[in-house]
């Protein structure tokens, strides 16, 4: 982790004073290895007054108050821990609720009667309240429990509960629940744990003309329903876009006259047009792909166009890399550009209206630097050059094209209304001067329009219908539409929509930038990084990307962060169909059949896909099966259990698509517990019923090794759902957000893959062909886990808890990619 070391002798009082309140050895020994949330808990513990000690039921909630307390309120958090050591506050959905109410109130005051109604304290549900609810929920739901058995969701049961007394004890719900589906149900039955069959949809019957019966359809799911329809059209749009309110008290109403309505609908033929405009100072993430799919997507649905136009007024962050990236990842997300252009190629046009602007009165060269303008405008003060002459003004600007007036000593404001309740209408500035090439125009200019002047401008040149935008644009608009009213210029309708945040990572071009030059990640196309390119290379699809946004929706709710399982879901639904299955071996452990001659090699069908038909050969692929195969390190262990489904002494499993076997013996090494190799038999004649299921890979052929592969896991980049609101946001990096395996065993399907090619290693989750490969070695990045790894009635999960220990032991021998330290 970023930030200074802790001495051995630190971690042991951290650990100690952890252990005090109740965590778990592990628990605490994961926590000590990450500083930040160290640092939080310990904070936390102190504050709450029990370094002492407390009951693990407190501590656990105490541990909760240090890693999920909304960083907006810390001036409240003492008030909860007194809720929480003195047990008014006694249960987890108690403080999700505390929590909710303090991310809301921030530092702002509050009364308690409201936050103790918020949180239920002093509201004592009794076990009969839970049980008579528990009752009273499974006879309104019988049928359908009946009808489902095992398979009903539990999840709607307990949330109906939930619902009637929000403040019982969650475990107490569960056992009741619990309880209640047995005494139901009886003992789950053979028939329970097997998978539901796929029932093929029957065909509708005819509907006779005389049916009189009207069936109300059914609500087609989000995905199906058109997020454009919010958006008028074209010829609506003479009416009212805003209002600018001066502080005179007068007030602009925006809108079109006919005249200019009319000529833009002759120019456009009533069509829509929108513009994608990214910035060239970086790769786009998915947050662009949002305003794709908005900006294209209208204008798609519409049959209008849209213009890929690039935001290039900074020549000192843009390159030509960015925007040879955002042309091709434009295309990669599947928008076909109307247009491709530039602002910089209307700068003569931007010039001319500024002279315009200044003839008119409405703009005028200022000497302030940057400092003094900040401090005017904080001051709401007048700048002491707004009312020098409109022929000074001319002059000035002119020398500052000509390169005559040095950088910093002048720029070109807009005259708009310094008394105004909108800061964004604090007399913006339109021109600075930069002695910078710039990457399209060349060097023909030195001096640069600011995005407040230009983009609005650029908008109604383009004869732009729509002009959408994330909501912090939002208050410039009374800027955009003011500068187009004081030039008589067409106005496009404006509208804003929410940015587009995930979790576990950050979206500012700024921090993103600060990832890739100080090298925490290798490169804009890092597969952690939540950019385009890194998702490309991750292995997922624009068709997921557009499947995820489109679900997301075009929403105007503010400060939304979408979980990452959101989009998560969206690649496994489409890599489910796409890609086909193999087996991997991430750890190999080597098992020598010794019923099986070694120069015996029975070749085997293995599918590609799950719902295989046996008549299609292009639906399997042949792997072999020798007397040396490989399994998964953890899949084996010393000593067996009744919830364990993986091998151990004298236990069988089930090879998938092959035998059973049954581990004979173990060879050690002279450690006596560092395994060499275990010896099996295998059933041929397929008689033993193993529950366990695991995959495999055998030698090829007598002393011939597997096809070795290089495999890369790949994680969430931050540890936090939202780093972005951290301070030191550097320091909440996960340590193990990129683990190399450099000798994973794969069968020989993979041999010819090329770069960008997808597969499912079974058990182990989705992935993809890195463009690292060489033709000696093949390098496969981690898209996305499986759901649940692997259910009881595959196999086993090599991801149990329970199983946590032999899995670090393997991990133990990767390779991890530890972010480099401050």
């Amino acid at each position: 982790m970023p930030g200074k070391e802790e001495s051995s002798s630190d971690k042991e009082q951290y650990l100690e004073l952890f252990l005090k309140i109740g965590l778990d050895e592990r628990t605490a020994k994961n926590t000590i290895a990450n500083n930040k949330v160290t640092a939080n808990l310990s904070a936390v513990i102190h504050e709450a007054g029990v370094t002492d000690g407390c009951g693990r039921t407190v501590g656990n909630l105490i541990y909760t108050v240090a890693t999920k307390y909304p960083a907006n309120a810390l001036v409240h958090r003492p008030t909860l821990l007194q809720y929480v050591v003195s047990s008014k506050i006694k249960t987890t959905a108690q403080l999700d609720a505390a929590l909710s109410f303090f991310g809301t109130t921030a530092s702002e005051d509050f009364k308690l009667n409201e936050f103790e109604e918020a949180c239920g304290v002093g509201v004592e549900v009794s076990v009969e309240e839970i049980e008579q609810a528990v009752n009273e929920v499974f006879e309104e739901n019988k049928n359908v429990i009946l009808e489902q058995r095992y398979r009903t969701n539990v999840g709607e049961l307990l949330g109906h509960v939930r619902r009637r007394h929000p403040w019982g004890d969650p475990k107490i719900v569960k056992q009741f629940v619990d309880a209640k589906l047995l005494d139901l149900l009886g003992e789950r039955t053979a028939a329970d744990n097997e998978k539901p069959s796929k029932k093929k949809k029957d065909k509708p019957a005819k509907v006779e003309e005389k049916t009189v019966a009207v069936v109300t359809p059914e609500q087609p799911p989000e995905e199906d329903l058109n997020p454009f329809l919010i958006f008028p059209q074209p010829e609506e749009n003479f009416k009212v876009h805003t209002e600018v309110f001066f502080s005179d008290g007068s007030v602009l109403r925006c809108c079109n006259t006919k005249e200019l309505l009319e000529k833009h609908l002759k120019a456009t033929g009533g069509k829509v047009l929108t513009r994608f405009p990214p910035e060239p100072n970086g790769y786009l993430h998915i947050g662009h792909a949002k305003a794709m799919f908005i900006d294209f997507g209208l204008a798609k649905d519409r049959g209008g166009g849209c213009y890929l136009r690039y935001d290039d007024t900074n020549p000192q962050a843009e390159k030509k890399e960015y925007i040879d990236h955002i042309e091709e990842i434009v295309q990669w997300m599947g928008w076909e550009p109307l247009k491709i252009t530039y602002t910089s190629d209307y700068f003569q046009d931007l010039y001319d209206l500024a002279v315009e602007l200044i003839r008119r009165g409405h703009a005028y060269v200022d000497h302030q630097t940057s400092d003094e303008i900040k401090e005017f405008r904080e001051k709401k003060m007048n700048s002491p050059w707004r009312d020098r002459p409109v022929s000074e003004s001319l002059k000035l600007f002119e020398d500052m094209r000509k390169g005559l007036i040095e950088e910093g000593k002048a720029t070109l404001r807009m005259k708009q209304d310094m008394q105004s309740d909108n800061y964004n209408m604090y007399d913006l500035i339109a021109y600075r001067i930069k002695f910078t090439p710039h990457p399209h125009a060349g060097d023909k200019w030195c001096i640069y329009p600011s995005y407040d002047y230009a983009h609005c401008i650029v908008d109604s040149i383009e004869n732009i219908t729509h002009s959408l935008c994330t909501l912090e644009f939002e208050t410039r608009r009374a800027s955009y539409y003011w500068l187009l009213h004081a030039l008589g210029l067409y106005q496009p309708h404006v509208w804003e929509y929410s940015r587009l945040n995930v979790t576990n990572t950050v979206m500012s071009k700024r921090k993103l930038n600060r990832l890739v030059t100080d090298k925490w990640v290798d490169g804009w196309d890092d597969p952690r990084l939540m950019t385009l390119a890194g998702l490309r290379r991750r292995g997922v699809t624009p068709t997921a990307i557009n499947a995820f946004v489109r679900g997301v929706g075009i929403t105007r709710s503010d400060n939304s962060i979408i979980n990452l399982d959101r989009l998560e879901y969206h690649i496994r639904e489409e890599l489910n169909k796409a890609a086909p299955r193999t087996m991997v071996v991430l750890h190999p452990l080597k098992v020598v059949i010794t019923n099986l001659d070694a120069d015996s090699i029975i070749n085997l069908d293995a599918k590609r896909w799950p719902d295989a038909q046996t008549d299609d050969a292009s639906a399997f692929y042949k792997v072999p099966f020798s007397n040396i195969i490989y399994i998964e390190n953890s899949d084996f262990r010393m000593k067996d259990s009744k919830d364990y489904y993986g091998l151990a002494p004298g236990k069988s499993v089930l090879l998938r698509y092959a035998f059973p076997i049954k581990c004979t013996e173990v060879l050690l090494a002279d450690d006596k517990e560092t395994i060499l190799e275990i010896q099996a038999e295998y059933d041929p004649s397929k008689k033993t019923k193993p529950k366990g299921v695991l995959h495999w890979v055998a030698a090829p052929s007598p002393g011939v090794d597997p096809l070795m592969v290089e495999v890369r896991l790949f994680d969430k980049l931050f540890l936090s759902e939202n780093p972005a609101e951290l301070d030191d946001w550097l320091a909440d990096l996960n340590p193990q957000s990129k683990v190399v395996i450099p000798g994973a065993y794969a069968t020989s399907l993979l041999q010819n893959a090329a770069v960008g090619d997808k597969f499912q290693f079974e058990r182990l989750g989705y992935f993809v062909v890195d463009r690292d490969s060489t033709p000696g070695k093949l390098v496969f990045n981690r898209t996305v886990t499986l759901r649940d790894s692997y259910s009881k009635g595959d196999g086993t999960s090599m991801f149990k808890k329970k199983h946590f220990e032999e899995i670090s032991k393997v991990l133990s021998k990767c390779i991890f990619h530890w972010p480099r330290t401050m």
